[in-house]
């Protein structure tokens, strides 16, 4: 079993011809929130997992192996549910109420900014439906926002200016 500590996050910095070159994996959510966990690659090699505890894995992030082999992660489709505005009298607010009581109660929810996916819940469909939402059950990737409190972002100052944090991913220059 080929071992891996290292994450690339969104394989930052990397060539594009060796993400090219690199095997895939397609991993679920609920595999890519463990820090410890066995896959197999695209190439069928067997990979032991083992990242810092806290680390969360995302769809295109890419991971480093013992002999310096690459492996890019794809977000697996999975079952969730899609939840939309009702199409004859339904607003983006609706959605924006939807993830407020979603979030009271700390589920784990993707955003865009046409729709919401969630983990399959019927108690939590049965309300949204309730608020008048659309919700269907569909096969998609599933990659929920990390927490407030989450750690990723970067920070610096604009001459002078105060300092303040961007968020993961964040590519604009300053």
């Amino acid at each position: 079993m080929l071992t891996i500590s290292k994450l690339i996050p969104q394989g930052q910095g990397l060539a594009p011809v060796l993400l090219r070159r690199a095997s895939t994996m397609e991993l679920d959510w609920d595999v890519r929130q463990k820090s410890r966990f066995e896959a197999t690659d695209s190439a069928g090699r067997q990979l032991g997992v083992f990242l810092p505890r806290g680390t969360v894995v995302r769809g295109g992030d890419v991971l480093v192996a013992e002999d310096g082999s690459l492996v890019k992660v794809d977000a697996a489709p999975q079952p969730v549910l899609r939840i939309t505005p009702c199409s004859s009298h339904g607003t983006a607010f609706d959605l924006t109420r939807a993830a407020y009581h979603l979030g009271n109660r700390h589920v784990p929810i993707e955003l865009k900014p046409d729709h919401l996916k969630i983990e399959p819940d019927h108690v939590l469909a049965d309300m949204l439906r309730a608020m008048h939402l659309t919700v269907l059950a569909v096969n998609e990737p599933f990659e929920p926002e990390n927490g407030a409190y989450a750690t990723g972002g970067h920070a610096h100052d604009h001459d002078g200016e105060p300092e303040h944090v961007h968020g993961p991913g964040c590519q604009h220059a300053h």
